[in-house]
């Protein structure tokens, strides 16, 4: 899902491609943010990318 985001789309446009809520969906960027130490979303996408795991 972090990769999705990686490319600028709203949490609206990740849960309809995705079939999820947008709760979901921001729950789970919500944590993916938190674990890579990140302030936002685009700062996560960039070290997960920095770290191989997208």
């Amino acid at each position: 899902m972090l990769r999705a985001a990686s490319d600028g789309s709203t949490v609206a446009d990740i849960a309809g491609r995705l079939f999820l809520t947008d709760g979901t969906v921001r729950n789970y960027l919500s944590s993916a943010i938190g674990k890579t130490g990140a302030r936002n979303r685009a700062e996560a996408v960039r070290v997960a990318e920095s770290r191989g795991w997208l």
